[in-house]
Formats: C-alpha cells, sequence, structure tokens
C-alpha cells in the first residue's frame, strides 16, 4: 500500500495522519496512486506532475510558506482564482487553465476519500471556457456559385432540380439542413408569392422566414421533376423516394466544393453561416437576423459580428450622427437605405 493510502472510511482522520506531512508529499502519493491503481498512462501522469507541481508553487509564493495538508483545506476560492489569474496572466490558454483546474480538484478528490481533506472551494470554481470560435462564412461569389451550379453535374435533370432548390433554400432562408429536409409539399414556397416558409427549428420551435423569388423558382423547378407531389410527401426526397438524408446532401456538397475548388469548411451549415454574415454585412438589424435564423438567445446571433468587423464599421462610418468627419460619410445615405430595405442578401442574385 502505497504510503498514507489508507481506506476510503478513514475520512475522519486528521490531516497528518499517514505520514502525509506536507503537500508535495500528497503530491507524490497521488501521482503514485494515478500511476500504480488507475494506471494512467505516463504521459498523463508526468502532465499532472506538472500541472500539480506550479499549482503548489504558487501557493508557496501566495501564502508566504509551502502549504501544509491543513493550508490546503483552509484555502478559499479567492486563493484559486488568483492562481487561474496568474496562468491567465502568463499566457495560458483557457483550455489549459481548464485542465490545470481539472488536475487540482483530481488532487482533491483523492485527499478527501483518502485522507479525509476536503474543501468544498476547489468544486465551486467554474472551469475557464474557451472562447466559441468565429462563425466560417463563405464569400458571397462562393456562396452564389454553390447556390447557382451545384446542379451543373448531377446524373439527371431531376436531382440537378433537387440541388439548385435545396441549396439555394439554404443559402436564401439560412434554414439548417435538418430544418429544410423536414419540410414536405405542402411547405413549398409558391413561385410567384409572397408567403413566408413556415419551419420548426430546434426545441420544435416554429418561425416563419422570407423567401427570395430566385428560391421560390428553384423550389418550382424541383417540384416539376418530383415523383409524389402529395401535400404530405417529403419536399426533398432521395433516390428511393424517401426523405433525403443529410449524409446525401453534404456529400454532394462536398464533391462540388472539391470538383470546383472551394475550402473544405464549404458546407451546408457554411450556407446558414453565409447568410447571417452577408445580411450582417448589409446592414440588417441583428435583431432581425435572431428571429431569421430562430436562435432563442441574441448572445448567440452576436457571433457574427466578429465575422464582419470591418463590414460594420463601414456601416457605422456612414450612418452614425456623430461621424461625420469619418472616411466614407459620403455613402451614408446609400447605406442607410441598405439598411432600411434589404433584408436578404439575395435581393442581388439568386
Amino acid at each position: 500500500m502505497i504510503a498514507g493510502d489508507e481506506p476510503a472510511g478513514d475520512q475522519g482522520a486528521s490531516p497528518a495522519q499517514g505520514g502525509l506531512a506536507s503537500a508535495e508529499a500528497a503530491r507524490r502519493a497521488w501521482l503514485d496512486w494515478l500511476a500504480g491503481e488507475r494506471r494512467a498512462a505516463a504521459l498523463t501522469v508526468a502532465a499532472y506532475a506538472a500541472d500539480l507541481a506550479g499549482f503548489l508553487g504558487f501557493l508557496t509564493r501566495h501564502l508566504g510558506a509551502e502549504p501544509d495538508l491543513a493550508a490546503l483545506a483552509a484555502l478559499r476560492q479567492a486563493d484559486i482564482r488568483a492562481w487561474l489569474a496568474a496562468r491567465h496572466a502568463d499566457g495560458l490558454a483557457p483550455a489549459s487553465r481548464a485542465r490545470e483546474l481539472a488536475a487540482v480538484r483530481g488532487f482533491y478528490r483523492f485527499l478527501a476519500r483518502r485522507h479525509g481533506v476536503d474543501n468544498p472551494a476547489v468544486r465551486l470554481i467554474a472551469s475557464p471556457r474557451s472562447p466559441r470560435p468565429a462563425p466560417r462564412a463563405l464569400s458571397e461569389p462562393d456562396a452564389a456559385a454553390i447556390a447557382e451550379e451545384i446542379g451543373a453535374d448531377a446524373d439527371t435533370p431531376a436531382r440537378a432540380a433537387r440541388d439548385i432548390a435545396l441549396f439555394t433554400l439554404l443559402y436564401g432562408c439560412g434554414l439548417r439542413i435538418a430544418e429544410a429536409l423536414a419540410l414536405d409539399v405542402r411547405d413549398a414556397p409558391p413561385a410567384g408569392g409572397t408567403e413566408p416558409v413556415r419551419v420548426r427549428g430546434k426545441g420544435d420551435k416554429e418561425r416563419l422566414v422570407p423567401v427570395l423569388p430566385a428560391a421560390r423558382v428553384a423550389v418550382a423547378a424541383w417540384l416539376r421533376h418530383h415523383p409524389d407531389r402529395r401535400p404530405q410527401a417529403p419536399l426533398f426526397v432521395g433516390a428511393r423516394g424517401g426523405r433525403l438524408n443529410p449524409g446525401v446532401a453534404q456529400r454532394c456538397l462536398r464533391d462540388f466544393r472539391r470538383a470546383q475548388g472551394l475550402p473544405e469548411h464549404a458546407t451546408p451549415h457554411a450556407l446558414r453561416h453565409s447568410f447571417a454574415t452577408h445580411l450582417l454585412g448589409a446592414g440588417a438589424d441583428l435583431r432581425a437576423i435572431q428571429d431569421l435564423l430562430g436562435h432563442a438567445s441574441l448572445s448567440t446571433t452576436q457571433r457574427y459580428t466578429a465575422v464582419d468587423e470591418a463590414g460594420l464599421l463601414r456601416v457605422w462610418r456612414a450612418a452614425h450622427p456623430r461621424a461625420g468627419d469619418a472616411p466614407g460619410c459620403a455613402e451614408r445615405d446609400s447605406v442607410v437605405e441598405a439598411v432600411q430595405t434589404t433584408p436578404l442578401p439575395g435581393n442581388r442574385r439568386p
């Protein structure tokens, strides 16, 4: 048995029992336990050893002396936050700080179960969170090329019409691929009409989305080839007549992007990102984009502001009443008109 590794039932023992007179001795016992009983990989043990050594080294400086088990039991949340702040100042990324905090939590669990040293402060500290990456949108020409040309290499006119209709709808309405493939024939926007398409999104929430004329034309063209135009039939069908599988649509776009030299992030969901980004670049209201995308929280939609910061700055310079001396002021009238009258980027193209 490892020194100090008493049975879990001895949790009422004092911290000094078992020969663990210092935090360093406890660290070595924990590492031995990881390697011996948990059979953790050598690299994992080495990483945890370094993480915990850094934590204990900080505490030595922070507390003015090497900590013993009583000091570890008495740490406050403020002490642990100070350590995390110091690691942030060292330039450590959120994911790395979260890993180090996980190592410290594991060490404290070992102390609590084996040596009666419990400190709830460690459990109350939230893990550092990595910022969500900004959505990767396509350029307007690339997004338009997908909507217009994806059916060029299809083996039948029906498949070409189906693919053009599907991807035009994804880009023109900002739908998720699952939302588009869940539509039935009864949901198809009629050519020449103005009715929005009714979509069921996450959480079975329903929303109404305007449909561009180009998307209406594309859907109408596909319906002329549709093998089953009953209202309850799936709008987009596969080779066997059932509802089109998302994997088939993704593979279709993957083959097209590689044949055309488009970026690898050109996926069905990237068309949704492109819809929102291009709207924002044209000056659309963030709340309106939130409604169109079906986001429950505005903070989710705000991620798109990081994608088009240059476009937002251009709109500000042209439209803000206090930006009269800023470059681009001469564009003010045209940009304001775009913000007010252009709800969708596809008004300029299919």
